[in-house]
C-alpha cells in the first residue's frame, strides 16, 4: 500500500524526515492510558515537531515531541507538551480544537490521495476529517471517534486558558478504522505520508510548528507535499 503525492523539485523525498514505526505485538487490548508505560517499555523513543515554519509572525515555540508504534489493528501515539499557557474550550469531539492546546496527525493511507486529519486537544477532545484537499472535507461520524480511546494527564475538563506553565501529555489509541473512508486492515510493511503539529490558534502566544517543515508564506498545515514518511515494519 505504497502513497503517492507529486513532489517538486526543491522538496524530494531525500529531503524530508523519516521514521521507521515498529510494530507491538503484546498491544493487542491496550487502553490509551496504557500507552506511555508500553512503548517505554518497548524502548520506543521521542521525536520533536520543533519546525517553527512562520518565525516571523509566529516565532513562539513550546517543547513538543511524539512517539509511535503499531498493532494489528491500531496506531499507538504519545504526545508530550511544555508550554507557556494552556487551554481546552472546544467542548465536544469534530469542535474547534485546533484553537485550543492542539496536537494533529495528519496522514494519507493509501494510494488515492485522501488524507486524514486527526487533531486532539489538550483534554483529548478530537477532530478527525478526510478529503483529498483543504475545503469540503469529511468528518468522521460519531461512532467512529467513539472508538479512539484517549488519555490526558489533564483529565477531560474543559477550561479558559491558563496562563501559567504548563506540561501535559495525551496518548490514542487510534483503530485503522478510523480511516473511516478506506477499508484498512493492515499497515504491516507500508509506507505512509505523513506530519505531525502543534498549534494553538487562540492561545495567547498562537503557534504552528510542524514535524516536517513546511514551506509556504503563511500557516497551512493541509500540504500533503510537505508530509514525511512513515516507513511501517512487517
Amino acid at each position: 500500500m505504497a502513497t503517492f503525492v507529486h513532489l517538486n523539485e526543491k522538496h524530494k523525498l531525500s529531503e524530508m524526515n523519516q521514521l521507521n514505526v515498529r510494530k507491538i505485538a503484546s498491544a493487542a487490548a491496550c487502553k490509551a492510558a496504557e500507552v506511555p508505560a508500553l512503548l517505554d517499555c518497548e524502548g520506543i523513543g521521542f521525536q520533536k515537531v520543533e519546525c517553527v515554519n512562520w518565525a516571523e509572525d509566529y516565532p513562539y515555540k513550546p517543547a513538543v515531541s511524539f512517539r509511535i508504534a503499531y498493532t494489528d489493528d491500531a496506531l499507538l501515539i504519545h504526545y508530550r507538551v511544555s508550554e507557556e499557557s494552556v487551554r481546552s474550550v472546544a467542548g465536544c469531539d469534530n469542535g474547534k480544537v485546533w484553537e485550543d492546546s492542539c496536537v494533529e496527525f495528519f496522514s494519507v493511507p493509501a494510494a488515492d490521495g485522501v488524507y486524514y486529519n486527526m487533531e486532539c486537544n489538550c483534554t483529548g477532545r478530537l477532530l478527525v476529517g478526510a478529503g483529498a484537499g483543504r475545503e469540503n472535507r469529511q468528518h468522521a461520524p460519531q461512532e467512529v471517534l467513539d472508538r479512539v480511546d484517549r488519555w490526558s494527564s489533564l483529565g477531560t475538563g474543559d477550561f479558559e486558558e491558563k496562563a501559567a506553565p504548563a506540561e501535559w501529555q495525551v496518548a490514542l489509541v487510534i483503530p485503522f478504522s478510523t480511516y473511516f473512508l478506506h477499508q484498512i486492515t493492515s499497515l504491516a510493511g507500508t509506507e505512509v505520508r505523513a506530519n505531525f503539529y502543534k498549534c494553538g490558534d487562540m492561545l495567547s502566544k498562537p503557534h504552528f510548528l510542524s514535524w516536517n517543515p513546511i514551506e509556504l508564506p503563511k500557516p497551512n498545515f493541509h500540504v500533503p507535499e510537505f508530509f514525511g514518511m512513515l516507513h511501517f515494519e512487517a
